[in-house]
Parts: C-alpha cells; structure tokens; sequence
C-alpha cells in the first residue's frame, strides 16, 4: 500500500494526501511538481527512474472499508535536498531516456 509520504524530499513542501501535485517514482520517492520538473528533469534522484503523479486515496469508505481513515497517509517525513551539481552528473544522458526505458 502507498505510504502517501508528506512531503517533497527536495523543497519540504507540505503534500496532503489528496495533493494534486504530488508525484512518485516506483519506489514511492515523493516530489511536488516543480521540482520534478524544474529542478530534476523527471529524473529520481535516488534511483534514476521517472516520475508520474501519485494517486489519492479515497477519504470516504465507499467500498470494503478502503478510505482515507482506515489506512492513513504516512506521517514521516524524508527531507533529502539535491545538490545541483551532483543531480546535473547524475541526469546526462538520463533525462533523453524515455522513463519506461531508464
């Protein structure tokens, strides 16, 4: 189950679970928009992967008891700032990859 982290590991932008710019790679690393696509290119900077925009959960049991209350977001947050040079190294040649194919 998504952990629906909190936040942006670069900017530490609040991302409330039903956030519309939220976005995760397949190992749930969480970013908000502009950062994804302003300062990493659609590039994770932990695993190199792309991005696309993270479900929301439904805040309302509208079937089987799968809402919001009964499996909550998760309350930890993981701050991890990129450096930008190390992220610029990181991303040649990646970033003209499809994300499919990285």
């Amino acid at each position: 189950m998504l952990a629906l982290r909190p936040n942006c590991e670069h900017c530490n932008k609040d991302l409330a679970p039903d956030a519309l710019d939220a976005q995760i790679c397949s190992y749930e690393c969480t970013f908000c928009t502009n950062c994804v696509e302003q300062v990493l290119h659609n590039v994770c900077p932990n695993c190199g992967g792309g991005f696309t925009p993270r479900p929301i959960r439904p805040a309302q049991n509208r079937k089987n008891g799968n809402y919001l209350d009964k499996d909550p977001a998760s309350t930890t947050r993981i701050w991890k700032p990129v450096v930008a040079e190390a992220h610029t190294a990181f991303i040649k040649g990646l970033e003209m990859i499809p994300a499919h194919l990285r």
